[in-house]
């Protein structure tokens, strides 16, 4: 499947998301504007016909007389035939005297609102026989005879020419705008399909690469918010890329190192099954024994070695004291030591060296450390374990082993470095294992001349920063 053919299910998209934040307000925008719109446009309409009801009212008022205390309206069926005649609208009329009593026109029409005070004329939408009617209510005394008691003419008129003139402005000033958001919202659809043709690129470079490409993503033409991601994305390949060479590296290292014990295995495993003398068999047995018992120690310290990577390490430190970590290692190599003849020795500070850290691991370092001067250490010398504090934790090996030539000193924690010359059997992995733990624990190594001349001095320190404070 093409990169551009997948589609993130359930996550909306950048754009889906820009468009609704744009488009949801311009809608809600046109909405308001197009209530707004029929407010201004009603008005105007009730404006137009709203006269015309005025004129009509007064004209009726005009024929309005009044005889001593009697009204009366003299309007002929043939005049008002005229000015009533609409030929889409019906109109209605009443008029009524302020007591309520009938003067003419048609009397099932409702009693009007109350004027407020000081208006003459009002307006007001009402329904009349079922069907929506504007109404016009004129407060007036007749011009001929004027009496103190004035009259209420009453002018009701249906809404069809209004309702089409409100319509027709309605379609002349919102089409327009209707018209205007959809151009914007098309624009503003391509604009930000423009914006993200960036990031089409990006995920198109990013999904057509090998999963062994992890050399880092360019930046050019990336958008200045995604630059930040973009460079959080290189910086985790590199990390990836690094953490990758290592087990490459780890995996290499390892084929190569097991390859010479394996084959020294199978060739121990063909001399017994050739031999019918049963001593021969037992001395190749005995070879067995000693060739698996290397390589159980050499994948031990594989093992070990690829636990202690610094990148593979999710460090849990608990305070302990690390001189009684150290006698409990150093105790546990004296039957070693006794084999071969070894004064092993252990000098601890006068008061607990507190650190924070891995005891576990601190324990395999100095395993490590101890193995290695037992190893190399001569029949009848000495190796001495110490532990002193000052502005920090110190961790002391000394041995009584082949000097360490200083160009050889930076070399010796790499992983396989074995010094030439020497015939003890090893992998390398011992020293490089004793560097991993020291880095976990932000600590460094030092390896010198032993003070009286003879072998090598190794002192792991620990930042003050990683002792607790002492009780």
């Amino acid at each position: 499947m093409k990169p551009d053919a997948v589609k993130a299910k359930g996550n909306q998209t950048l754009r889906s998301r820009l468009m609704r934040l744009v488009l949801i307000p311009l809608s809600v925008i046109l909405l308001i504007d197009i209530a707004g719109s029929y407010f201004v446009v009603r008005h105007v309409a009730n404006g137009v016909y709203d006269v015309e009801l005025n004129e009509i009212a007064r004209e009726l008022l005009l024929h309005v007389t009044r005889e001593g205390n009697d009204f009366g309206f003299n309007l002929s069926a043939e005049a008002e035939r005229t000015l009533f005649l609409d030929e889409e609208d019906d109109v209605y009329y009443v008029i009524r005297t302020q007591t309520g009593n009938l003067l003419a026109g048609d009397p099932t029409l409702p009693v009007p609102k109350q004027l407020r005070p000081g208006k003459e004329t009002a307006y007001y939408d009402d329904v009349f026989e079922g069907k929506p009617v504007r109404v016009a209510v004129l407060r007036g005394q007749p011009l001929i005879h004027p009496a103190v008691e004035p009259v209420y003419i009453q002018v009701a008129e249906t809404q069809v020419k209004r309702g089409r003139y409100m319509r027709t402005l309605l379609s002349q000033v919102i089409l327009p705008q209707v018209l205007l958001i959809l151009i914007a919202g098309f624009l503003i659809w391509r604009g930000v399909a423009q914006g993200l043709a960036p990031l089409r690129r990006l995920q198109h470079e990013v999904g057509m690469r090998s999963h062994l490409d992890l050399s880092p993503i360019h930046t050019k033409d990336v958008p200045g918010e995604v630059e930040p991601l973009v460079g959080a994305v290189n910086d985790l390949m590199t990390r990836v890329d690094a953490v990758l060479g290592l087990q490459e590296r780890f995996i290499a290292d390892t084929a190569h190192q097991l390859r010479t014990p394996v084959a020294g295995l199978k060739a121990h495993i063909e001399l017994a099954l050739r031999e019918n003398d049963f001593s021969q068999v037992q001395r190749a047995l005995g070879h067995l024994y000693t060739s698996a018992e290397r390589l159980s120690r050499l994948v031990s310290q594989l093992l070990s070695l690829a636990r202690n990577e610094p990148h593979n390490v999710v460090a849990n430190f608990q305070p302990f004291d690390l001189n009684q970590v150290a006698l409990r290692a150093t105790q546990d190599w004296v039957p070693h030591a006794y084999k071969k003849d070894i004064d092993l020795g252990f000098e601890g500070a006068d008061k607990p060296v507190l650190l924070n850290g891995e005891a576990v691991r601190v324990t395999e370092m100095i395993n490590n450390l101890v193995d290695n001067a037992i190893r190399y250490t001569p029949s009848g010398g000495r190796v001495t374990v110490r532990i002193m504090q000052n502005d920090a934790a110190h961790l002391i090996v000394n041995d009584d082993g082949p000097r360490i030539p200083v160009e050889e000193r930076k070399r010796i924690f790499e992983r396989f470095h074995r010094l030439l010359g020497t015939h003890e059997e090893g992998s390398g992995l011992g020293l490089a294992i004793v560097h991993e733990i020291a880095t976990l624990h932000n600590a460094t190594i030092v390896l010198e001349d032993d003070v009286d001349g003879v072998g090598n001095t190794f002192t792991v320190s620990f930042p003050i920063s990683h002792a607790d404070d002492q009780s």
